[in-house]
């Protein structure tokens, strides 16, 4: 099961550690080995995120989601994405920006930190959604019930995360507005900068994730009527219309996952800056680990790890809204790749420990109640 699921994975680690080696001799090796343990721990919160929509597809949309998916996360994402924020924030053409990257890496370093708050806004607003979403749902299964237990309730309000995304953007764009003010300068304009990118970021969490939900919700009524009506649907070709939803919903979840995959490698691209400025190697270490995320993600999944460990769902989505966080304070403040990792390390390794606790309590109170001496003993004892 393991070799079938991180097989690629394999395959692909010592593929790039061998082109690390030709490309630069065995320096590149070490770069490339540290840019996929960076990638891989900055990334487990998106593989168990991952895993709680991944289940809801069809084996034929896990395997598009693991090679289609893994072209958009490696090539789109930890290549193509720095070359056209570089193109854009600097107003030049694609092909000047691909030369920048491969000769002059000091300046395209520079050019895509000068990016990093536009970036960490759009990426910061589209995962404080995902998590003040989940956050303020209602839910059977509780982690933290004193903060989840009255967030559900004030959850009923509509829009009320929006609400709360935007003030969030306007205080972050306001403080920054400070921050250029005390600089003045190039920094003048990056007040607005912010604001639109993080706009740009609720925007497109809305869209997608609207129309994820909207499909999804149609199939589960199509399946619904074609459970209570399988004769009838069979003679009036229904069944045939019902194998398209499920396409258009298994499509938009897949967009979705890939918008969501591209918020969470914000934080890895602009953190390899701290390890190498060489475009090839960023791309080689990055991919590894992107690689890497996804196989975990597809073994969760057939593993049923989510529906054992009930709890790390609900730490994976702490992380994504501390991730959020950092992100939206590293608009203006500096901080080390090495905390952002160990933040979702924890909140994970925590959730996955009261999940085992949890099941280990169940598991003794199944016993107790199946022991016909444990059932005589009075509850108050």
């Amino acid at each position: 099961m393991v070799l079938k699921t991180f097989g690629w994975s394999f395959a692909i680690t010592v593929l790039g550690l061998i082109a690390a080696v030709f490309y630069d001799g065995w320096t590149a090796f070490g770069v490339v080995a540290i840019l996929a343990i960076l990638e891989i721990s900055l990334s487990f919160d998106n593989a168990v995120v991952n895993a709680g929509i991944l289940k809801k597809m069809s084996a034929f949309w896990q395997k598009i989601f693991l090679t289609v998916g893994v072209l958009i996360a490696v090539f789109g994402m930890r290549l193509v994405f720095p070359v056209v924020i570089v193109a854009i924030s600097a107003k030049m053409g694609p092909v000047e920006a691909v030369d920048l990257a491969f000769n002059q890496p000091d300046r395209y370093q520079q050019l895509v930190t000068d990016a990093h708050p536009s970036i960490a806004s759009f990426g910061g607003m589209f995962l404080l959604m995902i998590f003040l979403d989940f956050i303020f749902e209602e839910r059977d299964i509780q982690w933290l019930r004193w903060i989840e237990r009255p967030l559900a309730k004030l959850g009923k309000v509509d829009m009320l995360s929006v609400c709360i995304a935007l003030i969030v953007l306007l205080v972050s764009s306001m403080t920054f507005a400070v921050h250029a003010h005390q600089h003045g300068g190039a920094h003048a304009d990056k007040q607005s900068t912010v604001l639109i990118s993080g706009v740009a970021g609720l925007i497109t969490y809305l869209v997608v994730g609207g129309l994820s939900s909207f499909f999804e919700s149609r199939l589960e009524e199509e399946e619904e009527r074609e459970h209570e009506e399988e004769e009838k649907a069979a003679r009036e070709g229904k069944k045939k219309s019902a194998v398209v939803l499920a396409g258009q919903a298994a499509f938009f979840m897949f967009l979705y996952l890939e918008v969501l995959d591209a918020s969470f490698s914000f934080d890895g691209v602009i953190g390899a800056f701290a390890v190498t400025n060489d475009i090839v190697l960023m791309a080689l270490g990055l991919g590894i680990g992107a690689m890497y995320v996804r196989s975990l993600t597809v073994y969760l999944v057939r593993q049923g790890t989510l529906d054992d460990y009930v709890y790390l769902e609900h730490g994976a989505h702490y992380a994504i809204g501390a991730l959020a966080v950092i992100l939206l304070v590293t608009i203006r403040y500096e901080i080390n790749e090495v905390i952002t990792g160990l933040v979702g390390v924890v909140l994970i390794a925590w959730s996955f420990w009261s999940s085992v606790r949890r099941n280990k309590r169940l598991a003794t109170e199944e016993g107790n109640s199946g022991d016909p001496d444990q059932a005589e003993v009075p509850s108050g004892v």
